[in-house]
């Protein structure tokens, strides 16, 4: 009797172990790979901002790292290395004054209607706060750069990459999308054929163009020569090289937004079309109307996943023109590859970690601004 007695106790504590194992089932099973995978991102993370604070110098027998604070970030942006992350600033004339005015004043009115909406936070104000300032900061640069003068440095040739690459593959991205998506003959073959640059490699895809786009010996070489065309080359000037990497970029990206693009395109309302069809709506009534609502938050949720991936351009103006003439075609992640290989660990570490704040914010207001807004349109 007294065995028994003992022993149940031992049972129900058995038995709730039991039980609160299959509750936290999925937990368990998830924690160990959730473990690993924190240490792989959190332990270069805490290293790479270590070295962004020290110093790295090669010794007798190793090296040794020397912390130095925020010497490496002070280079950066005020010191010996101001030229190559922001560039040389130009004489700032009355149309760049304007123009500064506007963006402020553009910028200033967004944080406004959200003070004067009723609804503001303190974490939400302090977080647009802080995108704002680093909007007018980077637009300020800018203006500054391409003043009469100027030369833009890695940080402004990122943006330049982020900003024009995304919206011009979105664009011709839609625009595919929304043709394979009409009752064509061959649309299949056009799907397949539109897609075909996405499964090539970011190296091969920039050789691919640096082959063709070689003015002496490339394939549109005796075009050229035709028109008179003989002594110009593409990678002399800064604009046709930054044109050249937008390209090669440009045709490798734009089959992903045409493939989610026509995915959300067919998944739409059949008929709402019909119905506006037999109502008389053109086919741009259609497309505002109907088409663009059904469509936005799968477009705005893939731009943003391109924005993350566009900052971290590398490949193509490493391979096309090694990031010249000058700086022209130079990343922020190339200048800090380039830092890498020169054994600047601190300075390479520096840029990136500049790199990861300005994407995160751009990101961040950009899920905050127009993700959450596109979303809108599904309730």
């Amino acid at each position: 009797m007294t065995a028994t007695t003992d022993t149940l106790p031992a049972t129900a504590k058995h038995r709730g172990w039991a039980e609160w194992l299959d509750r936290q089932s999925g937990p368990v099973m998830v924690m160990p790979a959730v473990i690993v995978l924190l240490c792989f991102a959190i332990f270069p993370l805490l290293i790479s901002a270590y070295l962004s604070l020290s110093r790295f110098a090669l010794a007798p027998g190793g090296f040794t790292l020397k912390f130095i604070g925020l010497v490496n970030y002070r280079k950066l942006l005020t010191g010996s290395q101001q030229y190559h992350l922001l560039g040389k600033f130009g004489d700032m004339g009355v149309l760049q004054w304007g123009l500064l005015a506007l963006i402020a004043a553009g910028l200033l009115l967004i944080l406004a209607r959200y003070l004067l909406r009723g609804r503001a936070t303190v974490l939400g104000t302090l977080g647009r706060i802080i995108s704002i300032a680093l909007a007018f900061g980077l637009a300020t640069v800018a203006v500054a750069t391409f003043a009469p003068g100027g030369v833009p440095g890695t940080a402004i040739n990122t943006l330049l990459y982020v900003i024009i690459g995304v919206a011009v593959q979105f664009g011709l991205g839609l625009g595919l999308a929304l043709l394979c998506g009409q009752p064509i003959r061959a649309r299949n073959f056009f799907r397949v054929l539109f897609f075909i640059p996405l499964m090539v490699t970011p190296v091969g895809i920039a050789y691919t163009f640096r082959m063709l786009a070689d003015m002496q010996k490339g394939p549109f070489a005796p075009l050229l020569r035709t028109f008179g065309v003989t002594e110009w080359s593409w990678a002399n000037e800064a604009w046709s090289a930054r044109l050249m990497v937008l390209i090669g970029d440009t045709w490798q990206w734009t089959p992903f937004m045409f493939i989610v693009l026509l995915a959300a395109i067919e998944n739409q309302s059949r008929d709402q079309i019909e119905a506006a069809r037999l109502d008389g709506a053109s086919g741009f009534q259609i497309f505002r109307d109907i088409t663009w609502p059904a469509i936005a938050p799968v477009a705005a949720t893939i731009v943003l996943i391109r924005l993350i991936e566009a900052f971290k351009i590398i490949d193509l103006p490493n391979v096309l023109t090694g990031g010249g003439p000058g700086l022209a075609t130079e990343s922020m992640t190339l200048h800090s590859f380039i830092a890498w290989r020169t054994q600047d660990l601190g300075g390479s570490a520096a840029v990136g970690y500049m790199l990861l704040f300005i994407s995160t914010i751009a990101c961040v207001s950009f899920f905050n601004f127009v993700v959450r807004p596109a979303r809108r349109f599904e309730q």
